[in-house]
């Protein structure tokens, strides 16, 4: 299963990490389902309105309602690439709890995860978001955990997967960064088309600086590299931009 980044500072988020983890460096070898997708061919996303309800100081049920606001906009967006990327799309199933199991476990203190055996996106609404409740924390939730599900269904998780347990303890870890950070790429995108329309209490550049600030994580890389993804999928407008796979080491370290 997939579960778990924290990021904190002014850009707090949680997302998913599996027993399974993302590639190395380059080579000829790499499967061309992850270096050639046919995800990376969906061309430019226009704008995309995402109305989401409000969010209120202590409400664990406006988190709720806006998380699966957020969501349904994040089926809409991703059914539009994949049609244009002549891919097939459906939508995950999702759990948003005040507790700590979901369909595939134990949902971590990160607070999200992508169950991919049953295509679900897991939230977990912490204390945390219920005192801190900055919009781009909430809606990360979904918008990383929902690039998790695009890769399950384009063929990356499964060909990452086999690339990870046939890899040495070095090797996997590479291979778990490659995959977060694409996962950051994918919601950059979502984020291009529909942070507009969003009522974000700060900007863009403030985000990607926070994410710059947060906690390193083994799992996930560092924050520059985080932020680096993050930001490319935003300015590309396309998925074309996130082919973490044959990225330098430094870009996925």
């Amino acid at each position: 299963m997939i579960a778990g980044l924290g990021l904190t500072g002014t850009a707090a988020a949680a997302t998913t990490t599996p027993g399974t983890a993302t590639g190395t460096a380059a080579t000829a070898s790499l499967p061309a389902v992850l270096t050639k997708n046919r995800i990376y061919r969906s061309g430019t996303a226009g704008p995309l309105s995402c109305p989401a309800p409000e969010i209120r100081p202590g409400s664990a049920a406006s988190i709720k309602r806006f998380q699966q606001a957020l969501a349904r906009c994040a089926n809409r967006f991703w059914a539009t690439r994949f049609k244009a990327a002549g891919l097939r799309y459906s939508p995950p199933k999702l759990q948003i709890t005040t507790g700590s199991r979901s369909v595939c476990g134990t949902i971590t203190a990160n607070g999200a995860q992508y169950c991919p055996q049953q295509r679900t996106v897991a939230i977990r609404i912490m204390k945390r978001d219920l005192r801190d409740q900055i919009m781009m924390n909430l809606a990360h939730s979904v918008a990383h955990e929902w690039g998790h599900h695009v890769q399950e269904l384009t063929g990356i998780l499964d060909a990452q997967n086999t690339l990870y347990w046939r890899s040495g303890k070095t090797q996997r870890a590479a291979l778990s960064r490659r995959l977060e950070m694409q996962a950051e790429c994918f919601a950059g995108v979502f984020y291009r088309s529909t942070l507009d329309s969003l009522s974000s209490e700060i900007t863009w550049v403030q985000w990607i600086d926070g994410v710059k600030q947060s906690r390193e994580s083994k799992v996930h890389g560092k924050p520059r590299n985080l932020a680096y993804w993050q930001d490319r999928g935003y300015d590309a407008a396309s998925a074309r931009a996130c082919n973490t796979w044959t990225a330098p080491n430094a870009r996925v370290s």
